[in-house]
């Protein structure tokens, strides 16, 4: 057991920090006990795939309650890069080994891991927490704990503010940047900073697949919908991943092609890049110091007025870092208090099932089970089936039958808990 001294010993470079202003400290700001202390006592929330380094870089940092969301299970092919895990760990989750591998090593930290997913909890829940940490690897997730954060804000309740901090990582690039919801650019604000990939065209899919991922998606796109329409696909299910990669295996055999590993499905479907580990442990690291910045105001953060609010690293090509401010969108549909209808330009002529496929595409958009209505009538529903099947036929109609120029229609999508307000102009 350590002594009381050796753990404050552990600990002397923060207390130096902590105990003593700096250069770039608020003038206003106590340096001392309050500020040490309340390491010690913030909960704050991690979730996702940066979770290894950001659980590691916390517990060090001197946070000693730490919860932390993530609802895979671990794969052979994280070992190379996730370094909380073994061998022996392979098919346990994720959140629990990472929790106690942490908790044997730093004493003195307590860690909460929760096996599931972050739209299982709710409002109270995210309450409890300082700030909310992700570092997960799909935007829709982001989209959605942003929204949630943002919802949750009451300007009567100063307590309900919760800072996002956000890290993302692709192959040799990344970013971190940090949210305080309603009074700085949100992620949904940022949006087309993550254009989606490139689709592959449906004819390639379902006639001449070349590649491994072309049989992938074509499990994805075709086979659910003609073998299990009714059953909402899930791609953090293990069990739809696995029907998926089955499909898909048995597809590249009929044509030959080699490749089809089930980590490759849970890319494809998810829209994961291959992560690097040093470019993880970059973009994990700068999140932490914005937490520890965050809380106790040592220093200005990322969004504190005059220091830009997002952070771009690239290390392709050397190493490179920018840091800039994006400006909140008037018509943002999270955080905008305008509540205004974002100008989208269409071709009136493509027919409305066509406008609905390109929403996924599109960079300010990226909606893939999107629901439509105008203000007089309903255009589209996905959900319930009654419903679906009384507004099928308006699929095949011209925009310029259904909509008017200039006209606003609400979209809204079952993975996210808003609607999107969108002005048709037509082209």
């Amino acid at each position: 057991m350590e002594s009381t001294q050796e753990t404050r010993a552990k600990w002397k470079y923060l207390d130096t920090i902590l105990s003593r202003r700096g250069p770039f400290t608020d003038p206003e700001w106590t340096p001392g006990a309050p500020q040490i202390d309340i390491l010690s006592t913030a909960k704050i929330l991690g979730a996702g795939g940066l979770g290894c380094e950001l659980l590691k870089n916390l517990a060090l940092s001197g946070f000693k309650d730490i919860h932390v969301i993530d609802m895979d299970t671990i794969d052979v092919s994280n070992l190379n890069r996730q370094f909380l895990f073994r061998q022996a760990d392979v098919g346990k989750y994720k959140a629990e080994v990472a929790a106690r591998f942490v908790e044997k090593r730093v004493k003195g930290v307590k860690i909460t891991p929760y096996c599931g997913k972050i739209q299982d909890k709710d409002e109270e829940y995210y309450m409890q927490f300082a700030m909310v940490i992700c570092g997960l690897d799909s935007i829709e997730a982001r989209r959605w704990i942003n929204a949630t954060l943002v919802g949750m804000v009451d300007e009567n309740n100063p307590d309900s503010m919760k800072p996002l901090v956000d890290g993302g990582t692709e192959g040799f690039k990344g970013h971190a940047r940090v949210v305080i919801p309603t009074m700085t650019s949100c992620i949904e604000c940022q949006l087309d900073m993550h254009a989606p990939r490139a689709a592959v065209p449906l004819c390639t899919l379902a006639t001449i697949p070349r590649q491994p991922q072309h049989c992938i998606e074509w499990a994805h796109l075709i086979a659910w919908e003609e073998e299990r329409k009714d059953i909402t696909l899930d791609n953090d299910d293990p069990e739809h991943i696995t029907w998926l990669y089955q499909k898909a295996l048995k597809r590249a055999e009929e044509f030959n092609i080699p490749g089809v590993t089930y980590s490759m499905t849970q890319g494809v479907v998810k829209n994961i890049i291959p992560a690097i580990a040093s470019t993880n442990a970059i973009i994990a690291a700068s999140c932490c110091n914005e937490a520890f910045k965050l809380l106790t105001n040592s220093n200005p953060f990322l969004g504190f007025p005059g220091t830009g609010n997002y952070m771009m690293y690239t290390g392709d090509e050397s190493v490179y870092t920018y840091t800039f401010e994006h400006l909140q969108r008037s018509d943002c549909p999270v955080c905008s208090q305008e509540n205004l209808a974002r100008p989208l330009q269409v071709d009136p002529t493509i027919t409305l099932q066509e406008f609905l496929d390109g929403l996924a595409e599109r960079p300010e958009s990226q909606l893939k089970k999107p629901s439509i209505r105008t203000e007089e009538k309903s255009l589209y529903y996905q959900f319930p089936p009654d419903l679906e099947k009384q507004t099928r036929p308006n699929l095949t109609k011209k925009l310029l039958e259904i909509v008017s120029d200039g006209e606003e229609v609400a979209i809204t999508d079952p993975a996210f808990p808003l609607q999107f307000k969108y002005k048709m102009i037509f082209k």
